[in-house]
């Protein structure tokens, strides 16, 4: 070994080794061959446990730690290339470390282009080369940072590969590429580590109501900002997700696997799942490899003595989960479950469950996964090929811009982020863009409506398009030739823009999906900005403005007119929306002139606090501090709702409450909000928080009850039960509703009929207020995936959203979440409004 390496890996040693805080007692001690054969591994690689000091399972190991691990065997073998693919919200890096011989080792790239090459349809390459062509295995763990089995057994399994005598790991290794992703989320994992080993009892409780096993609000299963990463592989909204995707497009592995962890009274999960529920999209041979991979697994579990189970409760229908993704692209995404202990040790319905025992589990299949992959890889092999060159069509879509380049640039960086060649075409109103038709972006556009099962593990339906509410259509024989199509490269510079000085005003129109951004910058600068409520047009028909358009006069301003420029050009450049001067206050046509009170509202910054803790889903609170701070520089407070009573409110304009349960805000913050509440007071709820207001008086909301179809029924098997109540829940689907784009809610958008998602069956009536429901559902509304029996029908007509008053201020229900996941586009457009517009809603068109 060169000296340098040597003392590299002292160096390492000496820094990153964390000496235990106590010891384990000795009938507690396990070797290394608790998990992992025993063989004659490599002495000169340190194992976990010579380099943290305590054996994997004492304690929940911390990201830090696991990274410095992995820096280390990279500098130990030479079998290992460690690349850094990212860096997570809080700066943590995304590692993949890249196993192969060390022959193979130093002909990566040409072992990369070979097995792309043998997925392309003009590669070069025949069926007769397969044996020179390298299969490709992702490992990944812990995807919930509360689910760590999986981050604390990828130590274990990093080492077998680098340390294992090449006897033993040659048949993967010799032929064959393993990437590997310890921990698919760093933050999670680390808030999680911390709460368990911070609450860990020297003599260990297995107490289900000890604190070890009751973590705070947010809980660290999602990101930093409380997203579930495990839903982001399709709507890649995070760095942790782009950075995955892009790693899974630059390799395209045969095999990905995804390591979990469930219920504590559960066993052990391997897929495949639940067979009626599997996306039609995906081939029959996917499942049957999958299937063929199990056997593997069963069989190790079997040698240690696990419970396990096959072929039940999950499904591959939601192509934006990590084991169902790749069935989408060719290779066989493998979900592992194991029963959780959450902390160190739980008592559960088959005995107590301790951490070790479920780090084993994943290790044990872990290394099952390596075993099928070298056994199966000319299968897998050949199934991707097949897939993929059998994929290929002249046909595609075109998506129409619908006058937002923001929102539809937004759509096309998603598409380019899966590895679609997307062409950009057109300008203004003729803006486009075209991605070819391939089994994913047929998933990701079809909206679909007939199901062979009732039940999902997730949503029913995830029509890309549709949740940017920008229009599509199918189209055959390549790019249409109406416009001229080039690449579209979302890394390229964006277009300049106009810096041209205004005599007497600037005009943003409101189509734009960032033009709250600029709004908020302008607003935060101390410049007086006002909003058209009316539609207008100043010198030609090209300078046509819409109701929403934002007004900045150049006198009454609080700095000179050079100043005003200044910052309205600072604010162009961050947002790229370009600022039309206007050299007088009359219109040519429509509106009024730009010093009418009726036509032009001012308007206020928002001051935001987003109530969080508690009974609120931090889910759809994640959603909204994503929202405001990443996309729009908008900073918030996250106010936990037990101190909203004890809090100086009147510091606020705007109060966020996502759904959830509220009685824990007790009757003091109850009181607090209804005495907030007041002129330029805006509240904010989406679904049972809207309930909740209504109940207390800060909303005037009914709502609608939804009719048990199963009523007539006496009697009905008690097998049926589960299906029977399962088939009523509304896990995710598309509904249509119409709007009113007159309304300040709808400023800048195109079109009436906008794609809203839903997840569960409240509806809320109409309000009697005839202006107060800018926003309800169409009379068949249903636009895509699974709903329940008669609920399509009881939706129909109801609101979308109701606007409601309490002295002075407004109250703004959204009866279902705008924001889901991140992307859904069309319907945070509505959010936004609300937080930037809400305050000018007319006082006679409210509830």
């Amino acid at each position: 070994m060169p000296r340098i390496t040597q003392f590299l890996l002292l160096l390492c040693l000496l820094l990153c080794t964390r000496a235990p805080a106590q010891t384990t007692n000795s009938e507690d001690e396990r070797p290394l061959t608790y998990y992992l054969p025993d063989l004659a591994y490599d002495p000169d690689i340190p194992t976990p446990e010579e380099f943290l000091g305590w054996q994997i399972g004492d304690w929940h190991i911390s990201h830090d730690l696991q990274q410095a691990y992995m820096r280390l065997l990279a500098a130990s073998s030479d079998r290992i290339t460690l690349v850094e693919i990212g860096k997570s919200y809080e700066q943590r890096p995304l590692l993949n470390l890249i196993f192969t011989s060390p022959e193979n080792q130093g002909r990566l790239d040409e072992l990369r282009e070979l097995h792309v090459n043998w997925n392309a349809a003009d590669g070069g390459l025949s069926e007769n080369d397969i044996d020179r062509v390298p299969a490709v295995l992702y490992q990944g763990f812990s995807i919930h940072g509360n689910e760590p089995s999986g981050a604390n057994a990828a130590p274990l399994v990093a080492y077998y590969l680098a340390a294992a005598p090449m006897s033993e790991v040659g048949k993967v290794l010799d032929n064959n590429i393993v990437v590997f992703d310890p921990s698919y989320n760093p933050d999670g994992l680390n808030r999680f580590a911390s709460w368990v080993n911070s609450h860990k009892n020297k003599a260990l409780t297995a107490d289900p109501a000890d604190r070890e096993y009751n973590e705070a609000y947010p809980r660290g299963r999602s990101n930093h900002y409380w997203f579930d990463l495990n839903r982001d592989w399709l709507p890649v909204q995070h760095p942790e997700s782009r950075a995955r995707i892009a790693a899974f497009h630059r390799w395209m592995p045969n095999v990905l696997t995804d390591h979990h962890e469930m219920g504590k009274d559960a066993t052990f999960f391997f897929m495949p799942g639940a067979p009626t529920r599997v996306h039609p999209s995906t081939p029959k041979i996917n499942q049957e490899l999958t299937a063929k991979i199990g056997t593997f697994h069963a069989a190790a579990l079997d040698q240690i003595g696990s419970l396990y189970y096959s072929g039940e409760g999950y499904d591959d229908f939601y192509y934006g989960k990590g084991s169902t993704y790749p069935d989408i692209h060719g290779a066989v995404g493998i979900l592992f479950e194991q029963a959780s202990s959450r902390g160190h040790l739980q008592e559960t319905e088959n005995g107590e469950l301790n951490f070790p025992f479920t780090v084993r589990n994943q290790v044990t299949t872990a290394l099952s996964t390596l075993s099928a992959f070298a056994e199966l890889r000319n299968d897998l092999l050949t199934y991707q090929r097949d897939f993929t060159i059998g994929g290929v069509t002249q046909d595609g879509y075109v998506i129409e811009a619908d006058n937002d380049p923001g929102r539809a640039r937004e759509l096309a960086n998603i598409l380019a982020r899966h590895d679609l060649p997307v062409q950009h075409g057109g300008s203004g109103e003729t803006e486009a863009y075209y991605v070819p038709k391939t089994p994913f972006s047929e998933a990701a556009f079809e909206p679909i409506l007939e199901f062979e099962d009732s039940l999902f593990y997730d949503v029913s339906t995830f029509s890309l398009p549709m949740a940017f509410n920008l229009p599509f259509r199918k189209v055959s024989g390549g790019t249409p030739g109406d416009r001229n199509w080039t690449a579209y490269n979302m890394e390229a510079d964006m277009p300049a823009v106009d810096h041209a000085a205004a005599d007497y005003a600037y005009l943003l129109p409101a189509n734009d999906y960032y033009s709250s951004k600029a709004i908020y910058r302008l607003l935060d600068r101390g410049v007086r900005v006002k909003v058209s409520d009316q539609p207008f047009s100043i010198g030609s028909a090209a300078n046509s403005f819409g109701r929403g358009t934002i007004m900045v006069p150049v006198v009454g301003q609080s700095m000179s007119a050079e100043e005003l420029h200044a910052i309205i050009t600072e604010v162009e450049n961050e947002t790229h929306l370009d600022f039309i001067p206007a050299g007088s206050g009359t219109v040519d046509a429509g509106g009024l002139m730009f010093g009418s009170r009726s036509a032009y509202q001012t308007l206020r910054k928002p001051e935001i606090a987003l109530i969080v803790e508690g009974g609120t889903s931090s889910l759809d609170a994640g959603e909204v501090w994503h929202l405001l701070d990443q996309r729009f520089d908008i900073p918030i407070t996250k106010l936990p709702m037990d101190e909203v009573g004890s809090t100086d409110l009147s510091r606020y304009n705007t109060i966020i409450m996502v759904d959830g349960n509220y009685r824990d805000i007790g009757t003091q913050g109850t009181e607090a909000l209804q005495n907030w509440m007041g002129r330029d007071r805006v509240l904010i709820t989406t679904e049972r928080a809207g309930t909740w207001a209504a109940e207390n008086g800060l909303a005037t909301i009914k709502t609608r009850k939804v009719a048990n179809p199963d009523s007539s029924i006496t009697q009905r098997p008690y097998e049926k039960a589960y299906r029977d109540y399962s088939g009523r829940v509304l896990g995710g689907s598309i509904y249509q509703a119409k709007a009113d784009l007159t309304h300040p809610l709808l400023f800048g958008m195109q079109r009436e009929e906008i794609p809203l998602f839903r997840t569960g069956t409240l509806l809320y009536e109409p309000a009697k207020n005839v202006y107060a429901t800018p926003l309800r559902y169409s009379d068949e509304p249903l636009l895509s995936g699974y709903s329940p029996r008669q609920f399509a029908k009881a939706a129909a007509g109801s609101a979308g959203v109701i606007v409601s008053s309490k002295n002075g201020g407004r109250t703004i229900s959204f009866a279902s979440n705008p924001n889901f996941r991140g992307f859904w586009y069309g319907g945070n457009r509505l959010f936004m409004n609300a937080i930037m517009f809400g305050h000018t809603i007319s006082g006679s068109a409210v509830e």
